[in-house]
């Protein structure tokens, strides 16, 4: 207790100008101007701070401070991003009438100076460089310093003086304005909300704070990752109006892909963007707010750009590339006889509607390669911009399973003749751009899918007029080989997660998506989303998503029992409003009957059993358990709705096994009597169906509590859980068994819980992200 007395004292004996009285440091300190802080990755800072500063930076700050949402837009992930600084200005802001400025790192601004233009105050000295003065005008080192002078109690659950909301007011006061608010807000220092630096971490970034906070991007991609990325870019860049319509599509597809090569080790991640300059000259990246939108350039070159920010888990999508890939997009998109006259303009009713933009690729080989990195594409839905806070995410339920239809028989010919006739009607929100009027735009919308939902309906009926052709065979089998071909997706609340194979307890419903759905979703939530667009826009995007939505549950409930599939629609939409029901009861309705031979009266569950028979080579096993993991936590499966009602949406257990762990999550999924409510989700909930998914490894990327249970102790957990009746009973299991926020030792189970995740996930890796780890 004296040593960490006798460093506080020191730290405010040192900084006494930042804590106690400076209000013009133009004077005492000079004007401000940007420092050159980026050193040669040779030098001895640049090895210091890759080798030393960096790993505290990542493990202790960029776990709060990563993305969109990092409080203040202040982006620890990068030497960039450290250096631009903070900003009142909120991405996420769900009521504005125009769209805001984009503020993306890398593409907006491309220098300090920029950023300052732009409003960012910096978190680093920008005055005289004098190693005093590199601390008294250092927000980030005041920051650090707060809180060590007024560390939180331990293992308490802290008070109302903290707000741990999503949407919390922010506080980004400027290094001439922290003296005010650090009196007016003595708990706000960093990290905020968690215990603070260890001495030896505080000292290693006083130290390398005072010594003008130098930095040094990653090393490069080696020799032979350098040789993988120009073999890409030579067969993305070639000439013919064939190969250039191609690598649009492929872009339009993968520009959200961490894309590595899986023969290297010690990998290197790389983006796919468009540039205005050739293979072999320095990226001139595009700066358009959408892949879709016009790159006002002559020609376009797609380019394999290494990303050197730290990897993060919500943003984490990563995609693998290798000989077979090449070989499998040539024959897709190459091999085909087809000509291309002439490559479709960037007009939006043109670029924001695939079905126009590429028409003159054939069906089966866009579908297919969707199909191949499924997982990946419907990621960009999750993990994309547009997937943040719960508005944005309750047009989806808390768990459902992902089929898709064979592309032998969703690819043909006649599906791609079908398309070309309704692509008018096919049109999507994104032609709209980022500021729209939601009401008039919302009815044009909805005729339109409307039409559309008629001619499929049409076209089902007389394809499957002999109802033989309509059964299991038409669910993909993902080739025999590839686990994308069943998926299952998570919402958490206001965040969600996608992972492969049949996850958890059967769901209350589930999707089939077909060529023209898949698509659809992806240029809807992807692609054509601007998450800087206004209140129209993200309302519009976010309405349309009803549509898709069930159509993908239409596609699953074709498979069900004539006589059962109203019924079967109308509990999944139980209370929903007057004017749903009359859209769902439109005359043009699959009336066909399945060919699936049913010999129960739950034919629903019967159909999941068939799906999984179907499906069994394919599907992943991740998160099953296995023989030598604890079996016994699936009891908590069991666990009433009422007992469940206490936990949080994602929680993650570690259990220690030997020299090793063992890692567990616990998925809490909330049951709705419908989902068709935008802005009054709370009063379509049906808190008695509510369910718990317990699978191995890990799901989610927001913990919201680690619980650290020893082998013994299993039992007691379940048991104890299982027994949850009121809050006090789960703050007693949480002091028990959960490592608070508030735990002397949280950073060090936060970097076992890394560690660990690490072995789990490989390639998947990322930090995750502590904004909401829960506060009870």
């Amino acid at each position: 207790m004296f040593n960490r007395f006798a460093l506080v004292c020191l730290i405010i004996t040192m900084t006494g100008c930042a804590l106690y009285g400076v209000t013009q440091f133009d004077t005492l300190y000079g004007k401000p101007a940007p420092q050159l802080r980026m050193t040669q990755s040779h030098d001895r800072e640049a090895i210091h701070y890759l080798d030393t500063v960096k790993p505290i930076i990542e493990s202790r700050c960029v776990v709060c401070h990563g993305c969109y949402d990092a409080p203040c837009q202040l982006k620890l992930s990068s030497p960039e991003g450290i250096d631009r600084g903070i900003t009142d200005e909120l991405v996420y802001d769900g009521a504005r009438l125009l769209a805001a400025t984009p503020q993306r790192l890398f593409l907006d601004a491309h220098t300090t100076e920029q950023w300052r233009e732009r409003g960012f105050k910096p978190v680093l000295n920008e005055h005289l460089q004098h190693p005093d003065v590199n601390l008294a005008a250092s927000v980030m080192h005041q920051s650090l310093v707060l809180k060590l002078a007024h560390p939180l109690p331990e293992q308490a659950v802290l008070g109302d003086e903290f707000d741990f909301s999503l949407d919390r007011n922010q506080s980004c006061p400027s290094a001439e304005g922290y003296q005010q608010f650090a009196q007016d807000n003595p708990l706000a220092g960093m990290p905020y909300g968690f215990p603070g630096l260890s001495q030896q971490e505080f000292s290693t970034l006083q130290a390398w704070l005072m010594d003008g906070a130098k930095m040094a991007q990653i090393n490069e991609p080696s020799v032979l990752e350098s040789e993988q990325v120009a073999r890409w870019e030579a067969f993305l860049n070639q000439s013919s109006n064939k190969h250039q319509l191609m690598a649009r599509y492929i872009y339009e597809h993968w520009f959200l892909a961490h894309i590595y090569f899986d023969s290297q080790p010690n990998r290197s991640f790389f983006k796919l963007v468009r540039s205005k300059t050739p293979p072999g000259q320095p990226i001139e990246q595009i700066n358009t707010l959408r892949p879709i939108d016009d790159p006002k350039v002559p020609r376009v070159y797609y380019r394999l750009r290494h990303d050197k920010s730290t990897v993060l888990a919500k943003t984490h999508l990563p995609l693998a590339l290798n000989d077979s890939k090449l070989v499998r997009i040539y024959q897709q998109f190459l091999a085909p006889e087809y000509e291309v006259a002439s490559l479709p303009s960037y007009r939006p009713e043109i670029s924001a509607n695939p079905f126009k933009a590429f028409e003159a690729i054939p069906t089966s080989a866009k579908y297919q390669f969707m199909l191949d990195e499924a997982q990946l594409v419907i990621m960009g839905f999750i993990k994309g911009p547009v997937c943040r806070g719960q508005v944005a995410l309750n047009v989806i339920n808390d768990h459902f399973w992902v089929f898709f239809v064979d592309p032998d028989k969703s690819g043909k010919a006649d599906i791609g003749q079908f398309l070309a006739k309704n692509q008018d009607v096919l049109t999507l929100p994104a032609q709209d751009q980022s500021a729209v009027l939601p009401v008039a735009s919302w009815f044009k919308y909805a005729q339109a899918q409307l039409k559309y939902f008629s001619a499929k309906m049409d076209l089902m009926n007389t394809v499957f007029e002999d109802t033989s052709k309509l059964n299991l065979d038409l669910i993909w089998q993902g080739e025999g080989h590839n686990h994308n071909a069943a998926l299952t997706i998570f919402r958490h609340f206001d965040s969600a997660t996608v992972t492969k194979g049949l996850v958890g307890q059967p769901p209350k419903t589930a999707w089939v998506i077909d060529y023209a759905l898949f698509e659809r979703i992806h240029y809807l939530l992807v692609a054509g989303f601007d998450v800087y667009g206004n209140v129209g826009h993200q309302l519009n995007t976010r309405l349309y998503m009803d549509f898709l939505r069930i159509e993908g549950e239409q596609n699953f409930l074709a498979l069900l029992p004539a006589n059962v599939r109203e019924r079967t629609h109308q509990y999944w939409y139980r209370n929903a409003t007057l004017s749903f029901n009359e859209y769902m009861q439109d005359k043009n309705r699959f009336i066909q009957e399945s060919g699936v031979a049913y010999q129960t009266d739950d034919p629903q569950t019967e159909l999941y059993t068939k799906l999984k028979q179907h499906l069994e080579p394919v599907l992943s096993q991740t998160h099953e358990f296995t023989q030598d993991d604890f079996s016994q936590l699936r009891a908590l499966e069991q666990v009433s709705s009422h007992s469940m009602s206490h936990l949080p949406q994602v929680s993650f257990i570690l259990i220690p096994d030997n020299d090793s762990h063992r890692a567990y999550s616990i998925i809490k999924n909330n049951a709705h009597f419908n989902i068709t409510s935008l802005l009054n989700e709370a009063s379509q909930r049906a808190y008695a169906e509510d369910t718990l998914t317990v699978a191995r490894g890990f799901i989610g990327d927001y913990p919201a509590v680690i619980w650290y249970v020893s082998p013994n102790e299993v039992s007691s957990f379940i048991s104890q859980l299982k027994n949850i009746k009121t809050l006090a009973d789960y703050q007693v299991l949480k002091s028990r068994f959960a490592i608070r926020r508030t735990d002397p030792d949280f950073w060090k189970y936060s970097d076992l819980l890394h560690d660990v995740a690490k072995q789990y996930t490989g390639d998947a890796f990322g930090l995750f992200d502590y904004n909401r780890f829960e506060n009870r």
